[in-house]
Parts: C-alpha cells; structure tokens; sequence
C-alpha cells in the first residue's frame, strides 16, 4: 500500500503545518476527483474557516515540486492535482460537467507501444485525455 501525502510529505521532510495537514487530508480523500485549487480550498475552508486560497495555492505548489502531487492541465484551463504516485491511467473529460473518468485499457496500451515501436522509439511515459459528452440514449 502506498504512502499517504501526510506520510509522504513528512518522508520528504516538509515542515507540517495544521492548515497544510488538512489540505493533506482533504487531497487524500478525493480519490478520483482530480480537484482544483478553488475546490480544494472550498473544502479545506470547510474544515479549517482560517485556511486562505493563498495558502492552498502555495501548498499544492510545494506538493507538486516535492513529487507528491501531479498536476493535471485540462482543456478546460485549471489547473487539477492527484497523488503523484498512483498507477497508470488515462483521462476522459465529460465537456458538459468537467468530471474526469480515469480508466485503463490494456489494448490502448499495447497500441501506444506498437506506434512507438513503429516509429523507432521505445515509449517511456504518455498521457491520454479523451473529452467527449455523454451520449443521448433513447428511452
């Protein structure tokens, strides 16, 4: 099992502050929700009143910068944080909500190494986001 952004943070050393604790907290239980910085403070405010969005913007940043976040850029401009260490996945976007599904297909994959190859490289890291809307299913 893999460490939590608390234990990672203090692995790494960082000074722990309460407000950056629940900032902590609040990152580790969005499990798939790939949050914002504005909804991150919603719901560290939630918690903590005293917590600014300032605050929340220099403690992802020092998240980030100790590989403890990843930082998504969607087409939709903002800036959205996961857990750095988590397994390979791809995105896909709903347009109409900003909801982002992660999924992993093995045969994508396998096609990723295959166009690689085809092209004289060996794949090392990528990214897939797909953005569609949901499809309109008769009743």
């Amino acid at each position: 099992m893999s460490e939590t952004i608390l234990e990672k943070c203090l692995s790494h050393g960082l000074r722990m502050t309460e407000q950056r604790r629940v900032i902590a907290k609040v990152l580790e239980t969005a499990h798939r929700d790939h949050p914002d910085v504005e909804a991150l403070h919603a719901r560290a405010a939630a918690i903590d009143p005293g917590i600014s969005i300032a605050t929340v913007y220099r403690t992802v940043k020092l998240f980030e910068e100790a590989g403890i976040l990843l930082r998504n850029e969607f087409a939709d401009g903002r800036a959205r944080y996961e857990k750095a260490d988590r397994e390979h996945h791809d995105h896909l976007i709903d347009m109409n909500t900003g909801e982002v599904i992660e999924f992993c297909d093995p045969e994508i994959e396998r096609l990723q190494e295959r166009i690689a190859r085809k092209l004289g490289y060996e794949l090392r890291d990528h990214r897939l986001e797909l953005y569609g809307v949901p499809i309109k299913r008769d009743r």
